[in-house]
């Protein structure tokens, strides 16, 4: 049996508004809304992201991020 699908959680979360953007966009193309698009990429995490490129993304992410902050 499957298991139910409860929002357990509530997080305020601050995003740029190009992630807002992709995340609006993933959740309305796979039928979801925010919360359930969010849930679904962290319990799927491991499989919906590349292990050979995501330290790479991650430290180009944080070599901007102070100066993106600004």
């Amino acid at each position: 049996m499957p298991k139910r699908f409860r929002l357990t959680r509530r997080v305020n979360i601050a995003m740029t508004e190009d992630g807002y953007r992709k995340l609006r966009r993933f959740a309305q193309d796979a039928g979801l809304d925010e919360g359930e698009a969010i849930s679904f990429l962290f319990e799927n995490f491991d499989s919906v992201t590349d292990a050979d490129t995501l330290g790479h993304r991650l430290r180009l992410f944080n070599s901007d991020l102070e100066e993106r902050k600004r």
